[in-house]
């Protein structure tokens, strides 16, 4: 599958439920945009990512992906505990000195 190094990390720990390997993928000030919300910067991003995972203790398996310049388009399947599991989301990271500066998933 065709990803830049960082994205592929993201993925693996996320899965491995380690936060503190996620929020190494992400630059400083990064932001995260999740349903309809906004998170920017590293607390936000732990207070996001760790009460997703308490939530609806997710999984995300990616489909397929695509890179244009510093964009990297990832569809995954996301299953847990939510209504109407599992989804396929779209994940669009921005990336810059092989850091996540931003991640859009819808």
């Amino acid at each position: 599958m065709n990803m830049p190094d960082v994205v592929k990390a993201f993925f693996e720990v996320d899965r491995r439920n380690d936060m503190d390997a996620v929020a190494r993928t992400f630059a400083v000030d990064a932001v995260v945009m999740d349903e309809g919300a906004f998170h920017q910067g590293a607390a936000a991003f732990r207070d996001w990512w760790a009460e997703a995972k308490r939530k609806t203790q997710y999984v995300a398996e990616p489909l397929d992906a695509t890179v244009n310049g510093n964009r990297s388009f990832v569809r995954a399947k996301v299953s847990g505990r939510f209504p109407g599991s599992p989804v396929t989301l779209s994940y669009t990271f921005a990336i810059t000195n092989d850091k996540i500066t931003k991640v859009e998933i819808r």
